[in-house]
């Protein structure tokens, strides 16, 4: 489990203080940035059709703090493996990916971020191993079925994803992108050049099979908010104000957990750590060095 000898750009990274490398579990292969080795243990889980890479401006950035930080590529995401089958996915399954992950690391406890479908794996995470989570961070997430998705649609969706692939299904969404989201997504391909192509590469790189699985799991998805409510983990939910479609949850997820504290991000959308980078910044390192 050595880091790869080799280097290459990474989005807006800095190169002097990140490896990347991959870990292999059990023959599945996990591709990771990694920074701060010995210092206190860091998870960052992305989101549906992202990457490693979503946090990589952070990765170095958080081990000058004191953290050993690891952000990896999700199956079927990025760099990782891409099983072909369908029944390889699921919340389920990337849990127990993010686990066997710690594991390889030799992480007996961690702090876990979670953005997304990121969140979602990691609630799963904390329920099921509530003794190895010191402080969780819930981004732009949701405890259950997504409320503001139109479900009508899943057939189209798993037909487009089966037959003609993730292209497509990208040129449907961005018709389909919400109102608020867009305003803070395309503020920040005007400030950040790249940034429009960069993002719409690493939803083409991911397996379709992954897709397609997620649609409908994200559809059957079972609500965990009352099984949340029996944690008492210092917990971090943050969400961009104009990510409507999340809003609702981020309150209620507040809401149900002891000791969860909500940030609402003005101007930021459903990435906030491009959208509003500050005070983004601001609130975790917070949250991160504050006494439990």
């Amino acid at each position: 489990m050595a880091p790869v000898s080799r280097r290459r750009p990474l989005y807006g990274a800095p190169m002097n203080a990140v490896i990347e490398r991959t870990i292999d579990l059990d023959g599945l292969h996990i591709s990771v940035l990694e920074a701060g080795i010995g210092g206190t243990p860091l998870l960052l889980v992305h989101g549906f059709t992202g990457c490693k890479e979503d946090f990589a401006d952070e990765v170095g950035r958080l081990a000058e703090f004191g953290h050993h930080v690891v952000s990896p590529d999700l199956r079927g995401h990025g760099r990782s493996s891409k099983p072909a089958s369908e029944s390889a996915y699921g919340l389920e399954v990337f849990a127990d990916d993010v686990v066997a992950l710690v594991d390889a690391l030799g992480w007996s406890r961690f702090d876990l971020l979670g953005h997304s479908m990121g969140g979602m794996i990691a609630q799963l995470v904390v329920l099921r191993h509530p003794e190895r989570i010191d402080r969780l961070v819930l981004m732009n997430t949701h405890h259950g079925r997504l409320e503001h998705v139109d479900f009508n649609l899943i057939p189209l969706g798993l037909e487009l994803a089966r037959t003609l692939g993730l292209e497509v299904i990208q040129r449907v969404l961005d018709d389909a992108t919400d109102p608020g989201d867009a305003v803070a997504y395309e503020r920040a391909c005007r400030e950040r050049p790249g940034y429009r192509e960069w993002s719409e590469a690493k939803m083409r790189i991911c397996a379709s099979a992954m897709y397609a699985a997620m649609l409908t799991g994200f559809e059957s998805a079972p609500d965990r908010l009352e099984a949340l409510a029996a944690l008492d983990h210092p917990t971090l939910v943050m969400v961009g104000e104009l990510d409507r479609g999340f809003l609702a949850a981020s309150d209620r997820l507040t809401a149900a957990m002891p000791q969860a504290a909500l940030v609402v991000l003005a101007d930021a959308g459903h990435c906030p750590q491009f959208e509003s980078t500050s005070a983004w910044r601001a609130e975790l390192d917070a949250f991160l060095s504050a006494d439990s």
